[in-house]
This record gives structure tokens, sequence and C-alpha cells, in this order.
């Protein structure tokens, strides 16, 4: 299988500013000139992470999801981050995935934020989804859900690659790197994590750190502290080669031991 390239996104976000988060986002992706086959951008890219659903909300018809669309078939790339979406009278911390062919594939976010009361605004819909990108299987997740790993567990059929979008807070980046490197380690596959910088609206300032880690836990990169965009090969048969060395993978525990 061919390698695939993934460009990682991390930079400050306007505050609770749709317009200006899209304009922003949008000029980063003009100015990519390598190939890449996936665009990620961090949790609630359009907003920072606010709990002032009520006022921010968008539809899946709104110009955030419009825009990921339309830049993904400009760009020919798969492009992925977190919206604030109003459905059906509920509000969800929902991932839209764009295609450059025009389809969407969403992830709400499972484990919601309860530090920072997000149980108390948004809903979760305890669904996962697996994308195929040029044959590589990619799962999604959302910040919080990190913590969590018979959440994010590789069983049959195993995912290739797991995505972390988040705005996770500078004091707790040693929590992020460290798990970071202990999911693509237990679930022996790529993972990459991208998180904001700069501080919110609320005063948190957060420090990045975004990653692209091997299955064997190897940091092929990560940055701190300032925006940047970034663009790796990852390399299909390094990861299959070594699942097959050691294939911890068909060990796996299948169910939840209570």
């Amino acid at each position: 299988m061919q390698d695939l390239k993934v460009t990682v996104i991390q930079t400050e976000l306007f505050w609770e500013d749709i317009d200006a988060n899209i304009d922003l986002f949008d000029k980063k992706i003009n100015d990519i000139t390598e190939d890449t086959d996936l665009i990620v951008l961090p949790e609630m890219f359009s907003t920072g992470f606010t709990m002032n659903a009520a006022e921010y909300a968008q539809t899946a018809d709104g110009s955030a999801v419009a825009w990921i669309k339309a830049k993904a078939s400009e760009k020919n790339a798969d492009i992925t981050g977190s919206v604030i979406i109003e459905d059906r009278g509920r509000y969800y911390n929902r991932l839209f995935w764009a295609k450059p062919d025009g389809a969407l594939c969403t992830y709400d976010k499972e484990h919601l934020f309860r530090l920072a009361g997000e149980e108390k605004v948004y809903s979760a819909s305890h669904k996962k989804i697996t994308v195929d990108v040029k044959g590589w299987k990619i799962r999604p997740f959302i910040c919080y859900d990190l913590r969590f790993p018979i959440w994010t567990r590789n069983i049959e059929p195993l995912y290739d690659v797991a995505v972390f979008i988040a705005n996770w807070p500078k004091k707790r980046s040693a929590h992020w790197r460290l798990l970071l490197q202990a999911r693509a380690v237990e679930n022996q596959c790529y993972v990459i994590g991208v998180n904001r910088v700069g501080e919110d609206g609320n005063g948190y300032p957060h420090s990045g750190d975004s990653a692209i880690i091997d299955a064997q836990g190897k940091i092929i990169f990560q940055h701190a502290d300032a925006p940047c965009t970034f663009t790796a090969s990852l390399s299909y048969e390094a990861m299959a080669k070594y699942r097959k060395y050691f294939p911890a993978w068909m060990d796996a525990d299948k169910t939840v031991v209570k």
C-alpha cells in the first residue's frame, strides 16, 4: 500500500469568532505547497473550546461545514476538525471528515470533559467511525477521548491511524504527550495529535505539542508553543512489518473486564 501524507495545522484560535477562524485556516491551507492526503485541524477549530453552544452552534448547513467541504474539494485532500453543531435540539462537539468528492463523515465526541462542564452542554453519540484514505483505515477521536484506552482499543478489523484533535491546556501537556505515545504503542498504529496554541477566552494557555508518532511509539514530529504546519509521510510497510514481527494485537482483550 502506498504511503500516506498527513498535514497537521497547529495554531492560535480567535475566541468565538467563526468567520475569523475560517479565514485563518483557509489561508494556512492555501500556504501548503506540498501534496498531502489528509489535513488535520484542532478541536472546535471555528470557535475555540467554548461552552456557549447556544450562541455559536451552527447546523450541518452552516458556514464552517460548507467551508470544510469546499476546501477538501479545492485542495483534493481529506480535511477533518470539529465544530459546534445543533442537531434536533441537542448540541454536539462534532468532528466532520470532508472528502474531496464531497462526502462527509461525522463523529461526536464520546467523553465529554467534566472539568469544564462539557457534559452539561453537549451530547455524546456513542458511535465510532473508521474512514478510508488511500486504503488506510483511520479512526478519529476528540481531546478527552485520549484518556480512555478501552474506547480507542484497536481490535480486528484493525485501524492504521488514530487521530486525536484537541484544545488540551498547557498545564496538562505532559499527560497529552505521554498518552499519545501510549495509544500508539498499545494499538500498534500511527497516532496523530493536533492541539491548539495560545490563550483561550477563559485565560487558559495551550502549548500545542501536536505530534505524529509511529506504531512503536517513536516521535516523528512534535512541536510546542508556536503555530506550525507540518507534513509527514507515513509508511504502511513499516507499520505492517512491525505488527508481523511483534503481533501483540492478536492477543488484545476482545471484551471489557468488569
